[in-house]
């Protein structure tokens, strides 16, 4: 496991670098102690800044903040609004956000003038409208990673980006709190959130889904160790996709090859047939893809498309 940062002096937010002047030195809680929020937390403490309380009830909350914040107390969601005078953090499941923001602007536990910036992907600014509404300031600040609520993943916030959602007012200063977190703000517009957040949950979720889906495949087909015969292959796929793009493609439905796929169905379905449906829904997509990315030609897509059509109608 790795060490959690050593601590860095945060940059001074001067009248140069926003309209809003704020303390070199911030103020913050954070409310939902979870994978992400606990790292964020450290992470902020590890570039200065001053994480005054933090708010989580379960076991592996408490846990992860002794863990990560080891200094900061634990406190009621209300009770960090009120002491994080400068920033709160809200690091909540998307579906509790809302809830969660109304619940303390009713209960006059937030400040005018306070910054209060939720982890949401899928949700913007309109979210913390409760917020605004007693003059707190909005902020939506996403990190584009994944989290285990270790310190390991401090080490990987470095140069991430984070999907910022910010009224003008605020630019600067989330632009220089993403750089105190080591990172590089993505500039997301209000309506542009669900679909930001699809692409990664699309791009991310899923690889997991497709990874382990095929390790349990190489398993039925009796590999011990599927992991050690994915991982390279794995890796030179994911970088060639994101340096080649749509010529990054290989294998079977690149090539036209419809006996080859009708061979991968039929055993499939007579194997794993929950593994079907997705096969033949990213086989299609694939093909889709090669063929205007010009890798594929119409006429050698056909047999390969009359399986893929042949299949989908028996599933």
């Amino acid at each position: 496991m790795s060490a959690p940062l050593r601590s860095r002096p945060a940059a001074p937010y001067r009248a140069a670098d926003a309209p809003l002047v704020f303390p070199r030195t911030l103020t913050v809680g954070v409310i939902g102690a979870g994978r992400v929020g606990t790292v964020l937390g450290a992470a902020l403490a590890a570039a200065g800044h001053r994480v005054v309380a933090a708010a989580g009830a379960s076991g592996a909350a408490k846990a992860r903040m002794a863990l990560l914040l080891p200094q900061t107390p634990t406190r009621s969601a209300a009770a960090v609004a009120r002491a994080a005078t400068d920033l709160l953090i809200v690091a909540v499941p998307d579906d509790a956000l809302a809830g969660v923001v109304a619940g303390l602007a009713e209960s006059g536990a937030l400040r005018p003038g306070q910054v209060i910036a939720h982890t949401s992907g899928a949700h913007g600014l309109a979210v913390l409208a409760p917020a605004a509404a007693v003059g707190a300031r909005p902020l939506a600040l996403h990190p584009a990673m994944t989290f285990t609520g270790t310190p390991d993943d401090l080490t990987r916030l470095a140069g991430i980006s984070y999907g910022v959602t910010a009224p003008a007012e605020l630019r600067a200063f989330a632009a220089r709190l993403v750089a105190d977190l080591g990172g590089v703000p993505e500039w997301v517009a209000e309506g542009d959130r669900p679909l930001y957040h699809a692409a990664l949950a699309h791009g991310a979720n899923h690889l997991v889904t497709l990874v382990n889906e095929a390790a349990d495949r190489l398993r039925d087909a009796g590999v011990d160790r599927p992991e050690k015969v994915l991982a390279p292959l794995l890796r030179a796929a994911l970088e060639n996709a994101l340096r080649l793009g749509d010529d990054a493609l290989t294998g079977p439905v690149s090539r036209g090859d419809a006996g080859t796929v009708r061979r991968h169905l039929e055993r499939l379905a007579a194997t794993a047939p929950e593994s079907v449906p997705s096969y033949l829904a990213l086989a299609r997509r694939t093909a889709d893809r090669a063929i205007a990315a010009g890798r594929l030609r119409p006429a050698d897509a056909e047999p390969l498309l009359d399986v893929l059509d042949g299949m989908e109608v028996a599933a």
